[in-house]
């Protein structure tokens, strides 16, 4: 008695945390950067970027529903009809708006086409009308894509069809989401109202922020629109209204709420950390790329993901104002999208004060110390490991990481980092031995060992004797091991992934994808997905090296050191001459993929 019994639907299980990109989807095709953990997390591991993953863009325009299964009208928790909730005074903006006829609690005979009649005399349509001509800049987007197949780098697989939103800016251009045309075929654009798909050019693609800047050459689509203007970015509490073209319609869609949160994000489809807003409007698969308005009709942001989990509502992320300048001007100052730098260091909090006293940081003095300097950053020639770093650009860093950003708010120092363009310098004040130190450090974009994206670039691949050997990346852990690579991938990929750095600009892990079974190769079979270290006693630095290397080897035979102290002899004379025969056998072109030929 008194015991509170929690009813679970049928059928359905609890659902994990999901953060996602907004465009149209097809589970048949799901992208996940990093995986979604089987049991529901602690709040504080919600946002973080082990618990999140984005499903790709593919999803078919039809619908489909179940036979007999009528949509359900009831609220979940109530065997009769749910009121509609009525409106707080306080509210002045609708909750949403379809097609731009806005939706407010009236009688069926109160119907007009101007100002409704028998609405709240305090209502103040001003504040929603303002949001209107703009709309008219939001566009849907159409993208045909082909994705390279990493597991079987020589094939595509097969193309699928998304949409998503966008909006025009000036200069005759469009913004979207980068994730919304990944590894397009085609791109086309359809303004609100008009019943003509324009096919677009893409002009650029910002993987780390998550835009895509693209334009039309048909004058015809440019009659009528006019650009959207930007707006400074909102403070908390402040309205916004997200408007795309999410599932469950044709027409333009609104969405309105508050900002509930400014801070640095864990941006999905970039693997990076930039700038975020979190926000309380509904937004949904489809309104990937279309923007939020403030209350004057300035766009604020762009909506690119969410978050989904059973015990949250509404809870969406929207790129701001300061991340889409910058890529709009790196974009008109350098003719193409360069990226966001970054600080080629790896630190640690300095919050402990016996830590603070052995390093010798004065009571007045705070900062973070440097852990590790990737080798090949411009920072590696003057910065240090146990470097303590006390301010970048005069502006002084606390012990905890972050910089003052707004009237009682603080910011990651990161934030400071990526304001910067790539080539810009920073003026670095860091404490070694006591000494303080000034550096003027050059910015740029650095490689991973492990990329988080291919940038477009088919794959590279190298065959003889039918071992297929190919470099690791994000895509292509997420391609052998699924969305669940974090947990399925080999411990030594991972650790490699998440804490190696590369010793030269080119380097690459270089490893036997799989092995096209022969008679050449009997007994090697079960190799898979294992690091190729050297060749003939030369250490293998990226897969280029290394099919050089074997085309230009006369030795008597082709010997690889791989991992696990494992080696794979071959006689060169017939690997070489079997290649021809397996390749034919299963359909491949080519030994070696084009960028290897050049």
């Amino acid at each position: 008695m008194g015991e509170t019994v929690t009813k679970r639907k049928r059928g359905r299980k609890p659902k994990n945390p999901i953060v996602e990109n907004l465009e149209t989807t097809a589970p048949a095709t799901a992208i996940a950067t990093t995986s979604t953990t089987t049991t529901t997390p602690a709040l504080d591991d919600v946002f973080s970027v082990s618990n999140v993953e984005i499903i790709d863009t593919a999803t078919p325009n039809h619908r489909h529903r179940r036979r007999g299964r009528p949509p359900k009208k009831l609220s979940k928790n109530s065997d009769k009809p749910e009121k509609p909730p009525a409106m707080a005074p306080s509210r002045r903006v609708p909750r949403a708006v379809e097609n731009g006829d806005f939706a407010v609690p009236i009688t069926p005979g109160d119907l007009a086409v101007g100002p409704v009649a028998g609405a709240d005399p305090g209502f103040a349509w001003e504040s929603v009308a303002r949001a209107v001509p703009a709309m008219d800049a939001v566009v849907k987007v159409f993208c045909v894509h082909t994705e390279p197949n990493f597991s079987l780098p020589w094939q595509r697989k097969r193309q699928y069809s998304s949409s998503s939103s966008g909006f025009v800016i000036g200069g005759r251009r469009v913004l979207t989401n980068a994730h919304s045309v990944e590894h397009y075929t085609q791109v086309k654009l359809k303004k609100r109202g008009s019943d003509t798909k324009y096919l677009a050019t893409v002009l650029a693609i910002g993987t780390e922020c998550d835009i895509a800047m693209l334009t039309v050459d048909d004058d015809e689509f440019w009659q009528d629109v006019s650009p959207v203007q930007f707006g400074d970015l909102p403070a908390l509490q402040d309205a916004v209204t997200v408007v795309g073209y999410p599932i469950g319609g044709d027409t333009i869609s609104v969405t309105s709420g508050v900002v509930s949160r400014i801070e640095i994000l864990s941006y999905v489809h970039g693997s990076t950390e930039l700038l975020g807003l979190q926000i309380d409007a509904a937004i949904n698969s489809g309104n990937s790329g279309g923007p939020a308005f403030n209350d004057k009709g300035n766009c604020v942001g762009i909506a690119f993901q969410s978050l989904k989990h059973e015990d949250v509502e509404n809870i969406g992320y929207v790129i701001p104002t300061p991340v889409i300048m910058h890529f709009i001007q790196d974009y008109e100052k350098n003719g193409a999208y360069t990226g966001f730098p970054i600080l080629g260091v790896e630190w640690q909090k300095m919050e402990n004060p016996d830590l603070r006293r052995s390093v010798g940081m004065k009571p007045d003095q705070k900062g973070v110390r440097i852990r590790r300097i990737d080798p090949t950053a411009p920072e590696s020639q003057v910065l240090k490991p146990s470097d303590i770093i006390l301010s970048f650009d005069r502006v002084h860093i606390a012990n905890d990481g972050t910089v003052p950003f707004r009237h009682g708010e603080r910011i990651g120092f990161s934030y400071l980092i990526s304001q910067k363009y790539t080539g810009d310098n920073a003026a670095v004040r860091v404490l070694r031995n006591s000494e303080i130190l000034n550096f003027d450090i050059r910015l740029v974009t650095h490689k991973r060992l492990i990329p988080a994206h291919n940038r477009g670039r088919p794959p590279s691949y190298y065959i003889i004797a039918g071992f297929v050997f190919t470099t690791v990346s994000v895509p292509y852990l997420r391609s052998e091991y699924g969305k669940d690579y974090e947990y399925e991938a080999p411990v030594k990929l991972l650790d490699k992934l998440l804490h190696s750095l590369p010793q030269s600009p080119d380097e690459q892990l270089v490893v036997v994808s799989q092995v096209l079974v022969a008679d050449i190769n009997i007994g090697y079979e079960d190799i898979v997905n294992t690091q190729v270290l050297a060749f003939n006693g030369k250490p293998v630095k990226n897969l280029k090296s290394l099919a050089s290397m074997v085309e230009s080897c006369d030795d008597e035979f082709l010997k690889f050191d791989l991992e696990y102290q494992q080696i794979v002899v071959l006689c060169t004379k017939t690997a070489k001459a079997a290649t021809l025969d397996i390749l034919a056998t299963h359909c491949i072109p080519s030994a070696m993929s084009d960028d290897l030929k050049t």
